[in-house]
């Protein structure tokens, strides 16, 4: 009795941890996502399309050539190549910055928050290879548990994506005013179009595709993390039955 009992808690145990595996790895791939959609593409295709759709150019009276130039010059800042957010451009026929100072605050908010969750996803990565790898050290059957952590966490994440997907559909001015107040603590983001010529390259249906692009990108690394955990089971029950 006392044996079973704790062979039960025994398994509690490890599927806590493989579902706290799961969670993390999820989370990870969730941010790696954000990193594909943004800088997938070195030569920016997907910005150069948005900008043809959204007439970005007329808004601007700028070369789509010049608006590219500005696009590389925005995304190496964030992504840390570039110290400071300035680039001389000819912008409705005049030589100037195309960056005012509000933009400079804004991104360097944005680029903080953009590469501190790089790091948490680095961090989250390698808990989860940790755990994985604890798992198999205590001689775990990772070919069963694995695949019941990973469809509890999918249920969680699916839920999520389902109900953020109606909300997006629903509201998507709301949904990008509402993320902007949960992790800005001011008001930078709020931007003139009459002043402020980010917002007239980004606007508003540029976000909105991007989070389809995101999302795609997540779904697409979640069913390949569930063929890499199908792997598993699969090798596990291959030696299982060679024995």
């Amino acid at each position: 009795m006392e044996r079973n009992r704790d062979r039960k808690l025994r398994r509690g145990i490890y599927l806590l941890l493989a579902v706290l595996a799961m969670f993390l790895l999820v989370v990870s791939l969730l941010l790696s996502s954000f990193q594909i959609a943004v800088y997938g593409d070195a030569k920016y295709r997907f910005y150069e399309k948005e900008y043809i759709k959204y007439e970005v150019t007329e808004s601007l009276n700028m070369e789509l050539s010049d608006v590219m130039s500005v696009t590389e010059y925005m995304m190496d800042y964030l992504i840390g190549r570039e110290e400071v957010l300035s680039i001389e451009t000819e912008v409705e026929g005049k030589k100037q910055d195309f960056f005012n100072e509000q933009d400079r605050l804004h991104m360097a908010d944005v680029k903080g928050l953009f590469l501190g969750g790089l790091r948490l996803r680095n961090v989250l990565l390698l808990a989860a290879v940790l755990l994985i790898g604890l798992l198999a050290a205590c001689k775990v059957n990772l070919g069963k548990l694995l695949p019941k952590a990973y469809g509890t966490a999918m249920a969680v994440f699916g839920a999520a994506l389902v109900f953020l997907g109606i909300a997006v559909t629903v509201d998507f001015t709301r949904c990008f005013r509402l993320f902007h107040e949960m992790f800005f603590t001011n008001d930078l983001w709020i931007f003139d179009e009459s002043t402020d010529y980010m917002i007239r390259m980004l606007p508003e249906g540029f976000f909105s595709d991007m989070v389809i692009r995101i999302v795609s990108v997540f779904i697409t690394s979640l069913a390949l993390l569930g063929a890499a955990i199908w792997l598993v089971r699969f090798l596990y029950r291959k030696r299982e039955d060679k024995i």
